[in-house]
């Protein structure tokens, strides 16, 4: 594997790269780059900043970005087979379109960003923040959802059934159309979530008896004892 530490790369840096043996790229800066197309298999970038770079349509199967910054980075129509994020910062970036089977962010920041016709299959998240994502569409269906801020996520058409939520939150989500059947919602936080409309969409979900009262407080009703 090749080796490159503490360098300021561009495409024409990287470029003669792609294609051969996976290269390991640690502490180097590629903001704004233009790495569209290019075939990236099995890179490693370490604590890389990527902001604004674009991988547009560029193959990043098994790739594996750690503690990497890059905000507004671009992943459009990208192959992301089998990729990690780990400890990651990527608010606002672009996944849209983007091949995402059994690909796993954990501990990553992602706020803003947009998953729209993303193809996730297997995709994971994990103590990720998805604030005000956009992520309409996508199957989280048996997912178990753990540590994961779903606030204000755009979650249209998204299918959560037999979901299982732990430490999470869908506060102020846009739910519109989203499937929730069978899932297990006593780990999210609800707050600001109309589940009275469209209940059918919610048939045989479990949620506590918290979240209960606080659901029908805001309708106006009052829950007492006998």
């Amino acid at each position: 594997m090749t080796d490159l530490f503490d360098r300021t790369l561009s495409r024409a840096d990287l470029a003669p790269l792609a294609g051969g043996e996976p290269v390991s790229l640690l502490n180097c800066t590629i903001y704004d780059a233009d790495l569209r197309d290019l075939d990236l298999t099995g890179w490693r970038f370490s604590r890389c900043s990527l902001g604004r770079a674009d991988f547009g349509r560029a193959t990043l199967e098994l790739a594996t970005f750690a503690n990497c910054r890059g905000p507004s980075a671009t992943f459009h129509s990208a192959r992301l087979d089998d990729a990690r994020f780990e400890g990651c910062d990527f608010n606002n970036a672009v996944f849209r379109g983007a091949v995402l089977t059994s690909v796993a962010f954990r501990d990553c920041k992602l706020t803003g960003s947009d998953f729209s016709v993303a193809r996730p299959d297997g995709t994971v998240f994990a103590d990720t923040l998805l604030v005000a994502a956009k992520l309409g569409g996508l199957s989280f269906r048996k997912d178990k959802l753990r540590g994961v801020d779903l606030s204000m996520a755009d979650l249209t058409k998204c299918d959560f059934r037999d979901a299982e939520f732990e430490r999470s939150s869908l506060r102020e989500a846009i739910i519109d159309d989203t499937r929730f059947e069978g899932a297990d919602l006593r780990g999210a936080d609800l707050t600001g979530l109309s589940l009275l409309s469209g209940a059918g969409r919610f048939k045989g979900a479990v949620i506590s008896a918290a979240q209960a009262e606080i659901i029908l407080s805001a309708t106006g009703l009052r829950v007492r004892g006998r």
